[in-house]
């Protein structure tokens, strides 16, 4: 018995096959490339996706016979991406992605539809699935008049997988169509945004059976027996699924390209004004709320361009203990900034430069912002309730250890490093497979991983950054006018 979970990335797709117990057996990725028409567009198309999971279960089925007994599979995927299907499920136009922000008027005119804050849960983000449809209807009339179904990245790949069209509610919740308190399709948010209930799929949690994989799928991949397709996930709900992040005081901080600080919830605490993302998680009865930074790693390596080092290069002058805030500071909007900001004009800055400023101070001032950046996050969530004893830390941005350091001391408390092994987005959607497919508690299936590591906070320091966090706080409204 084993269990597929796909995780479709903007940059590429990857597929993972573990064994009953849990454990890997084998991975595949395969890359996807993303256009950008304009600036600020963003977009994929579909059929690259659908090449992607074949070259990856070719990849599997030839170099691991268990792939012949898989009994479920979970897909997660990134959020709000507009895939638009005419009534014969044909693609309309290339998928418009989450980091596209042609929408921004329309996000800002479907704020302030009546009640649209009070049950979506959230701001309307212009990365929000919602107001593309609204600049559909505006910019490509003909194109929005043949739109049958709007399916989410991870929707339409279960589509693939089942010929049916079905979403779970994490992914859902990111659409500004969802009343993500009910769990159901608003028909108020719908009218809103000039769409129907028809046009959406089905809804499941994302650990029950969204359908049956389809028979010429089973039959070209060697499947040996019926396989279920579980409902799926978003892509940071799926993550919160592979570390075990299912209940209050469980969450991680996820230092990648963009940095995403996650709570898990018991119950429904939204809090739109703080620009925290409030979404179902994965599994039934749960929430999640996520504060959202769209260039973590992506300033450093921005950094490690204009310098002509690499990211490690620059890290490792600063050596592994945490120093005094420094006096050059950077404001990490190299892309805009969700939380708390929702400002998507907004850009970086560094302050403070000096003739004596050297490339390591500019190294520590973008580290230093991206970690107040977190704190902004980790303070609104704690404004709403959320308690945490420690975090996990994941993502690419953990190999520096001076970066993790920091951000421990920064946040106050300690961050666990997860031992080598899978735990990521890709594990949670063949954990959502597993329960699917078995009907087993999903307390069960999506346990904890194994600390590899706890990093705690310099408390003796965490003033000193509470201080420096302040007048980083400060900075924005002037930066702000200026630009």
């Amino acid at each position: 018995m084993a269990f597929l979970g796909i995780d479709l990335g903007t940059s590429g797709l990857r597929a993972l096959l573990v064994g009953e117990d849990g454990r890997p057996i084998g991975s595949a990725e395969h890359r996807c490339e993303v256009t950008h028409p304009h600036s600020g567009w963003s977009e994929q198309d579909p059929a690259d996706w659908i090449a992607a999971l074949e070259g990856a279960v070719a990849d599997l089925r030839a170099a691991h016979p268990e792939f012949a007994g898989i009994q479920g599979i979970g897909v997660a995927g990134h959020m709000h991406g507009a895939t638009t299907l005419d009534a014969e499920d044909r693609v309309i136009r290339p998928c418009i992605l989450w980091n596209d922000t042609r929408s921004h008027v329309e996000a800002a005119a479907l704020d302030t539809a009546p009640d649209m804050r009070a049950l979506s849960g959230n701001i309307v983000f212009p990365g929000f699935t919602a107001p593309k449809l609204m600049w559909m209807r505006s910019h490509e009339p003909e194109n929005f008049a043949r739109v049958a179904k709007v399916l989410l990245p991870a929707a339409y790949l279960n589509l693939y997988l089942t010929g049916e069209h079905v979403a779970d509610m994490s992914d859902s919740a990111g659409t500004s169509w969802l009343d993500v308190g009910a769990r159901d399709w608003s028909d108020r948010l719908l009218r809103a945004g000039g769409m129907t209930r028809a046009q959406m799929p089905r809804l499941v949690e994302g650990s029950e059976v969204a359908g049956q994989l389809r028979g010429d799928l089973a039959a070209r991949w060697g499947v040996t027996g019926p396989v279920t397709v579980a409902g799926g996930a978003g892509d940071n709900a799926a993550a919160a699924c592979g570390i075990g992040a299912l209940d209050e005081e469980q969450g991680f901080v996820s230092l990648g390209t963009s940095g995403v600080l996650l709570a898990a919830r018991d119950g429904y605490r939204p809090d739109p004004a703080s620009a925290l993302h409030t979404f179902c998680h994965a599994v039934p009865g749960r929430w999640y709320q996520m504060g959202v930074m769209l260039s973590a790693t992506d300033s450093l390596n921005w950094l490690a361009r204009i310098t002509g080092a690499t990211p490690s290069e620059l890290t490792a002058g600063l050596g592994t203990t945490v120093q005094p805030p420094g006096a050059v500071r950077f404001l990490p909007y190299l892309s805009g900034e969700r939380t708390p900001h929702n400002d998507a004009a907004i850009r970086g800055s560094f302050t403070g430069l000096g003739a004596e400023t050297t490339r390591d101070d500019m190294t520590r001032a973008v580290l230093e912002g991206v970690a107040f950046a977190f704190r902004d996050s980790f303070l609104a969530l704690q404004d709403t309730g959320a308690r945490f004893d420690n975090l996990m830390a994941i993502g690419g941005g953990t190999g520096s250890a001076y970066w993790v350091r920091l951000i421990t001391t920064v946040l106050g408390v300690p961050l666990h490093l997860p031992r080598g092994g899978e735990f990521g987005a890709a594990l949670g959607a063949a954990r959502l497979g597993q329960a699917a497919a078995t009907g087993a508690m999903v307390e069960t299936v999506m346990s904890r991983p194994e600390i590899g590591e706890e990093i705690a906070p310099d408390m003796a320091l965490h003033p000193d950054f509470a201080a420096a966090h302040a007048a980083f706080r400060a900075a924005y409204p002037a930066i702000r006018e200026i630009q």
